[in-house]
């Protein structure tokens, strides 16, 4: 399972930035539940491309972290994941929804 902390562009206007508790307790629930996760970063601040709607949700004062599984070259002709990444995310995402 991946976790972005920090997503968006343009500055505080159209981005989001978990805080620090807030992933401490999503560490805990996952180190608790020995499920593997790691943390990625979106790209380059300001460049263009990806994105999500984590700033939208976050504006509505909600806690907000992107996750999800671990994809190398996303969006492009040859994605390439792992089974056991795949596991892990449905793991970490059960755990979310049984404990948040």
């Amino acid at each position: 399972m991946v976790f972005s902390k920090f997503t968006g562009s343009r500055g505080k206007s159209g981005s989001n930035d978990a805080n620090a508790e807030y992933i401490a307790r999503i560490r805990k629930m996952m180190d608790d539940n020995d499920i593997c996760y790691q943390s990625a970063e979106l790209g380059k601040v300001d460049v263009g491309g990806g994105g999500t709607i984590a700033y939208i949700l976050s504006l509505y004062g909600m806690e907000v972290i992107d996750c999800g599984v671990a994809v190398l070259n996303m969006h492009a002709p040859w994605e390439v994941t792992s089974k056991a990444d795949i596991f892990e995310t449905l793991k970490g995402y059960k755990v979310f929804l049984k404990e948040a």
